[in-house]
């Protein structure tokens, strides 16, 4: 008993009901995989939606994927791919402990989440001046053999990207507050749980917008 309690002082970041760092790191670790399970299910489902309904309409969901700018996409690609480096940098110098480079990395990584979100608003912008908003002004210049299935594309893309999106925009704050607890010093390599599972999040997000880069910008194109 007096072992654990010179441990719980010597490691302050270690919870009570906890034996030790690594029990804890196992747990933590464990929970954001069972989360990140229930978060595959529930991609999948939209997937699986998209999936049946596209092979139902091709010529529909392949007309309306091109009016899609497959550049921004690439774009918004490569920035992720960026990010989920800058992301285990971060996770490797938490572990190293390095303070300074673990706030820069966290930083870039934000920034880069930032870069594809905003160009999101741009590309999402564009959608509504073109009128490609599902709904009764769904009326794009171009003209669509299936503009009703066409409008099941898009309720498709906005759906998917835009909870991709607010996903981001979670691991955003997430990365913020990492920055502030890492400016007190609290990760060490003796304590860089909460930088790690954040890793795992952010990286489960961005693997989401590679198989939606595909799905949605490359239908006809591949």
């Amino acid at each position: 008993m007096s072992s654990k309690l010179s441990e719980h002082h010597a490691n302050p970041a270690l919870a009570h009901h906890f034996e030790d760092a690594d029990q804890q790191f196992e747990a933590s670790t464990l929970g954001m995989w069972t989360f990140l399970v229930t978060e595959i299910m529930f991609f999948g489902g939209l997937f699986l939606g998209y999936i049946v309904y596209r092979s139902l309409y091709p010529v529909a969901f392949a007309e309306a994927s091109n009016l899609l700018d497959y550049r921004l996409g690439a774009i918004n690609t490569a920035i992720l791919i960026c990010s989920s480096l800058t992301m285990v940098l971060a996770v490797r110098a938490a572990q190293l402990s390095h303070r300074r480079s673990l706030i820069v990395y966290l930083l870039l990584t934000i920034v880069l989440g930032s870069v594809f979100l905003g160009n999101k608003v741009v590309e999402y912008s564009h959608k509504f001046h073109e009128h490609l908003v599902p709904g009764p002004n769904f009326g794009p210049a171009a003209a669509l053999t299936d503009p009703q299935h066409s409008q099941l594309f898009f309720s498709f893309y906005f759906g998917m990207t835009g909870l991709h999106a607010l996903h981001m925009i979670i691991g955003i704050g997430i990365l913020l507050a990492l920055v502030f607890q890492a400016r007190q010093g609290r990760f060490s390599a003796d304590y860089f749980t909460p930088v790690d599972i954040t890793g795992l999040y952010w990286h489960f997000v961005d693997i989401v917008w590679i198989f939606l880069f595909p799905l949605l910008y490359l239908i006809s194109r591949v």
